[in-house]
């Protein structure tokens, strides 16, 4: 969603946000691939890397993802699965590095000392450059609104009829930033180690360049969240009734009541559940998580239409979303604490949402990985 229309009006801050509740196998890695390229008929061969080098030693913090040919997206007994996630595509991804938890309070805080970095978030907002992102004619808000802020959850008093209207759970704070992610009196004092949320695009890269590391990239996530378990609607398997043990969601009537039966009403610590098969840990649930692809609706149909395997797709060529227009989103993976299984449901390992890339909303963070090309410079 992008943070132009956020608190220009509630109707332009709905159309930023894809849809959450919208309409409605496994490959064996080879040695070598044979790969289409763009839609000529010219191929080449990789060499897929599976095994991490021996004489390279995993980052602290991070675990070794294991390189494999698979199908991104959603599989075929996915009921809930949405038309921006079909159809699968094969897709082949070399190894690599990814944190093991989302990046926390405590790293982040580290960028920022060592950087005197300061989020979109926290920035002063200029008109002149906020109404090129707008409708022509958009008149110009009053000052005390022109304020430095972001989005932040709140409960609906009373069942909501219309899941699509999500302006009954989103509000505009002023004040809200990573350090006081629910507004200007919240706090992170203690929560170290939660994900840090209220983080843009932009913030995230900028993290990546100080750290040595970059976002994943839509492959590389949902290759990286199935840990060798190909062909599931969860990375756990396609039993939604463990979820609570699982994953950090919503459970009860959204947005009304949480019954908490996770034991989390909002952020988790990281680490509180366990992790998959790779020793990644809240890949499903708990926050968004950004990458770096484009968020394009038509791109897995354009893909499969090419009848190829990509080789370490970056995703689409450029952005695509038509009910937002003004906005250039990215994609982000793995639903957060507000998921639950009447309303998005996005804790499933193909689900997807776009967000546009100076967002900063309460249930997004990020994690990074690295390549062994990245490590070797």
């Amino acid at each position: 969603m992008n943070k132009s229309v956020q608190f220009l009006s509630l109707g332009l801050l709905i159309s930023g946000m894809v849809n959450c509740k919208s309409d409605p196998k496994e490959n064996k890695a080879q040695d070598k691939v044979v790969v289409e390229v763009e839609e000529t008929a010219q191929v080449v061969d990789h060499t897929l890397l599976s095994e991490k080098p021996l004489e390279v030693s995993a980052p602290d913090g991070m675990v070794w993802v294991s390189g494999a040919t698979f199908e991104q997206g959603a599989v075929s007994s996915d009921e809930t699965a949405m038309q921006h996630e079909k159809p699968a595509i094969n897709v082949t991804v070399d190894g690599f590095f990814m944190d093991a938890t989302e990046v926390t309070n405590a790293q982040f805080a580290a960028f920022v000392k060592a950087t005197d970095y300061i989020t979109v978030a926290e920035r002063g907002i200029d008109w002149e450059e906020l109404k090129k992102q707008v409708p022509p004619g958009t008149e110009k808000p009053n000052d005390s609104i022109l304020q430095p802020g972001s989005l932040t959850f709140k409960k609906a008093k009373s069942t909501v009829p219309n899941l699509y209207d999500f302006s009954q759970w989103w509000n505009w704070t002023i004040g809200a930033d990573w350090k006081h992610p629910n507004g200007p009196k919240s706090s992170i004092k203690g929560k170290d180690n939660y994900p840090v949320v209220q983080v843009s695009y932009e913030d995230a890269l900028a993290y990546c360049e100080w750290a040595n590391r970059r976002l994943p990239t839509e492959a590389e996530w949902e290759l990286a969240s199935r840990a060798g378990s190909y062909g599931t609607i969860y990375n756990w398997g396609d039993d939604e009734s463990v979820l609570k043990e699982k994953a950090n969601t919503w459970e009860g009537e959204f947005p009304v009541e949480n019954t908490i039966a996770d034991g989390f009403e909002l952020r988790a610590p990281v680490k509180s559940y366990p992790p998959n098969a790779y020793g990644l840990y809240d890949m499903a649930g708990n926050v968004w998580e950004w990458t770096s692809d484009w968020y394009n609706t038509n791109y897995y149909k354009e893909i499969k239409n090419r009848n190829t395997i990509l080789v370490n797709p970056t995703g689409a060529a450029a952005p695509f979303t038509p009910n937002n227009p003004l906005a250039k989103e990215r994609v982000i993976k793995g639903g957060s604490f507000l998921c639950s299984a009447s309303y998005c449901a996005s804790y499933r390992v193909s689900a997807r949402m776009g967000s546009s890339m100076d967002s900063s909303l309460e249930h997004t963070g990020f994690r990074t990985v690295a390549t062994v090309a990245m490590l070797k410079e």
